[in-house]
């Protein structure tokens, strides 16, 4: 554990809770949910309001998935909640078999309450990923909580550190493949980086078992309207 927290360390990450603790609240976890715009990507946007991603963070999330699987039996829900319209968002959750896609959802309290009712999960079992001021409601309450380290925001970040709102502090920042250092992370604390990194690239039977199972989840798509969550037809 000592290795790992220190490699994290010299990166220049912050573990706000003890390493162990986040471990073991990363027991309880069933869900993994992300915010897009500044953790995906640096926050910027092209002239249709869209924003990208990177393979290397893409592959992060599903090593994760995979560890998960791997530790637990069954898949982890998976969800992108944005603030924004994003066509790249969209494809990103339906190529990657994401269960939900999220958008222009302001009070993002309400996306998560809303998946924990379909899904019947509390969100101390939700670990959620993000980097801003919109995204505090849900780290206020999620079990695991990731804060992608914007340089240029300390005082945001003291913020949440001094309000109990984060338990990692990302050594790189959004657009730098933090997704990718903090799935890398989550994996080791699983316990089983070396049979995830060894089955993905042998891609063994228990490997495959899992992407068949992957590719049965279909991507709901849900968007504010009059103030309540509803289906959103992007076809």
């Amino acid at each position: 554990m000592k290795e790992i927290e220190n490699a994290y360390l010299n990166l220049g990450a912050k573990f706000i809770t003890p390493i162990s603790e986040i471990q073991n609240k990363l027991c309880q976890i069933k869900a993994f949910i992300f915010d897009w715009d500044g953790v995906f990507n640096n926050g910027q946007k092209n002239n249709t309001g869209g924003s990208n991603f990177s393979e290397v963070d893409s592959m992060g999330t599903n090593l994760l998935r995979y560890s998960h699987f791997m530790k637990n039996g069954q898949m982890p829900l998976t969800a992108v909640i944005s603030g924004e319209k994003n066509e790249t968002a969209f494809y990103f959750c339906r190529r990657e078999c994401f269960n939900y896609s999220f958008f222009k959802v302001a009070a993002k309290i309400n996306a998560l309450n809303f998946i924990c009712e379909q899904e019947n999960i509390k969100p101390s079992e939700v670990a959620y990923f993000f980097d801003d001021v919109l995204d505090l409601s849900m780290a206020e309450v999620c079990g695991v909580r990731i804060l992608v380290n914007q340089k240029a925001n300390p005082l945001f970040i003291d913020h949440c550190i001094k309000n109990n709102l984060a338990d990692y502090l990302s050594a790189n920042s959004g657009g730098n493949f933090v997704i990718r250092e903090a799935s890398e992370l989550l994996i080791a604390l699983n316990e089983n980086f070396t049979d995830v990194i060894n089955n993905r690239k042998n891609s063994t039977a228990g490997y495959k078992t899992y992407i068949e199972k992957r590719k049965t989840v279909k991507t709901q798509f849900f968007t504010v309207v009059d103030n309540k969550i509803e289906p959103a037809d992007l076809t």
